[in-house]
């Protein structure tokens, strides 16, 4: 079994048997345990597979909105409406085409970012930033490199970041609000010795 990764406490709580029978068959992935506690290691192997070829982009999605809703009750019925919006991946597949391949970088981060919010191409219901951003740290996170990395940025955190981070405290925050707030948390890594998502959990988690 793989370890937790630095700077996570605890996995999140799932309620495994109510996600299964609220979603499609195809989009469970079969790696996630059947247990309720889902740590981010678990849904980075989802993702690690996704960037393979082994895993679909639905089971991907799956894998980091269970992780995301956690034990939220409309959590399986609001990823069932994201996952009907895209039966068979193709706007997933281009959303995180740029993040998928190598290490990204900013240029690459900021495509990715824009596409999830593009209506015509790759934007899915109830799927806004606070969840869009979890699949780009999942698929484009690069540990060991350091330096911009895609982090989470929801309500949570942006509640919580300091001024110079650059991030408004509402919900929707543009491209480059998140990339700022990526170099903010690439130098606090940079300063602290610490992977850049290790300063994203600390300040989920102060």
């Amino acid at each position: 079994m793989r370890s937790p990764i630095p700077g996570e406490r605890t996995p999140v709580t799932v309620r495994v048997d109510r996600w299964r029978a609220g979603l499609p068959p195809d989009a469970w992935p079969d790696t996630l345990a059947a247990s309720g506690g889902l740590w981010r290691r678990d849904v980075f192997a989802v993702a690690e597979a996704y960037r393979a070829g082994a895993a679909s982009p639905r089971q991907l999605l799956t894998a980091v909105l269970a992780w995301g809703y956690g034990p939220i009750g409309y959590g399986p019925w609001r990823a069932a409406k994201s996952l009907d919006a895209d039966p068979d991946g193709k706007r997933l597949t281009y959303a995180l085409e740029e993040v998928s391949a190598s290490t990204p970088d900013e240029a690459a981060l900021r495509t990715a970012y824009r596409r999830f919010r593009d209506p015509d191409h790759a934007r899915l219901p109830w799927l806004g930033p606070g969840l869009f951003t979890k699949v780009l740290y999942f698929v484009g996170y690069r540990r060991g490199v350091g330096g911009v990395q895609p982090l989470i940025l929801d309500r949570v955190v942006a509640s919580q970041l300091p001024a110079e981070a650059g991030v408004g405290r509402r919900n929707g925050w543009s491209s480059e609000e998140w990339l700022t707030y990526l170099r903010w948390a690439a130098e606090q890594a940079r300063v602290r010795g610490v992977e850049p998502d290790e300063v994203e959990m600390a300040v989920r988690s102060p």
